[in-house]
């Protein structure tokens, strides 16, 4: 921590910017600096583990795979968690990463308390039993994109190991945009995928289950994981990126390839999956009662295009949150992730689907492609000016600053 604390005030006597930066897992320039790069690479592990209170304190550079692991073989587990676990824990809520939930949100979401060194080398803690400065930078902290200072610790609320039951089932699109309302009330956490140029839709169901644990068979795990989501899928994707022609008609033929199948583990085993296909994404949270509307102005706009997407759209959802920079701040929300293969021309889909977005007043993913800047996200965010003023004093100099923040911040 006196380390950490030294190299800001070196930086900030030299003039010179600081970012921190996790895994590289987010697609805009969030982390960018030509300042001093901080890598949280042995800032890990378990700090500490309080069973009364239920919690974990880890440490700002903790992989969230590793901590899933550690959590596990002390019978713990995060109550909800993103698809990926490659994140460090600071980068995953710096950026607001997210799974699917009915009642529950975020990973930040599940934070009862942060550390993170300011631009003056003060060690802040901050909780929402704090004080009133406390409590606000709590409020903002928790999604901070780097701009507030450097996540050191974070301590989650977690609780005892459980099981899910998933059921992973091909579903039409119109039928899940019919009946859509239904399966998220019916389900703790329900996500589907669309596979542009068609109908076909796959939809996954988690639910807390009391067993008995059935796992997927090594075999059977292996060749819908492995073979056909990652294999197969980069084959496909290099066939349509090399020929785009092919795309509608390989799509018919993929998007019903994957077949149901129900499973039972714990959280972690459910909740993530392996990804191994390259790609570019988009991804913005609408109000949850704007989902369907909006997805259908996006299959329409697909339909009618020359454009051609091989990665299907994710759709999940996530309560109402009090973070103030929360992509659910404040509102029920429903999240559209567009995809294109890497290497493929991503502009015109990307700029078409945005403008759909927009207009159902979406907010972007912080660690996510998207053209926003600080005047639209002000009309989107209630609470904006809140996240502002702290940065203003908090790092009135800017110590923490790059061209993304300038943009989706301001000056």
């Amino acid at each position: 921590m006196d380390e950490l604390a030294e190299a800001l005030r070196t930086a900030a006597e030299r003039g010179e910017r600081v970012k921190p930066a996790g895994t590289g897992h987010s697609f805009t320039a969030a982390a960018a600096t030509d300042g001093v790069l901080i890598r949280p690479n042995l800032l890990t592990g378990i700090r500490k583990i309080d069973r009364e209170a239920g919690t974990v304190t880890v440490e700002a550079g903790t992989p969230l795979k590793r901590l899933n692991l550690a959590l596990a073989r002390e019978g713990l587990s995060l109550t909800n968690m993103g698809d990926i676990m490659e994140q460090t824990v600071a980068g995953a809520i710096s950026t607001g990463t997210h799974g699917t939930g009915r009642e529950s949100g975020s990973i930040s979401a599940q934070i009862t308390a942060l550390e993170l060194v300011t631009a003056d080398g003060t060690v802040l803690t901050c909780s929402a039993k704090g004080t009133p400065e406390e409590r606000a930078v709590f409020a903002a902290a928790r999604i901070g994109i780097g701009a507030l200072g450097v996540v050191t610790a974070i301590t989650f609320a977690v609780e005892p190991v459980f099981l899910l039951t998933a059921r992973e089932e091909p579903m039409t699109f119109d039928k899940v945009t019919t009946e859509f309302d239904q399966l998220f009330a019916e389900n703790e956490h329900f996500e589907f995928y669309w596979f542009p140029h068609t109908g076909n839709c796959n939809t996954k169901r988690n639910n807390r289950s009391a067993g008995p644990e059935n796992p997927v068979g090594a075999l059977s795990g292996w060749f819908e994981d492995e073979f056909l989501s990652n294999g197969l899928f980069q084959a496909v994707n290099s066939l349509g990126r090399a020929f785009p022609g092919t795309i509608p008609a390989v799509a018919k033929i993929s998007s019903k390839a994957l077949s149901a199948r129900t499973y039972t583990d714990i959280p972690y085993k459910v909740f993530t999956s392996p990804r191994r296909v390259r790609f570019l994404e988009m991804e913005y949270a609408v109000p949850r009662e704007a989902l369907v509307p909006a997805l259908r102005e996006l299959k329409a706009m697909v339909d009618r295009s020359p454009l051609r997407v091989s990665f299907p759209v994710e759709v999940r959802t996530a309560p109402a949150d009090d973070i103030t920079l929360s992509t659910a701040s404040g509102r029920d929300s429903a999240y559209i992730a567009v995809h294109m293969y890497k290497g493929t021309p991503h502009r015109a889909y990307f700029t078409a689907a945005e403008k759909i977005f927009t207009a159902h007043a979406g907010r972007p993913h912080w660690g996510k492609i998207h053209t926003r800047d600080a005047e639209y996200l002000s009309s989107v965010y209630p609470r904006f000016g809140e996240f502002t003023a702290l940065r203003d004093r908090l790092d009135p100099d800017r110590l923490f600053g790059n061209d993304y923040l300038r943009r989706v911040l301001g000056g």
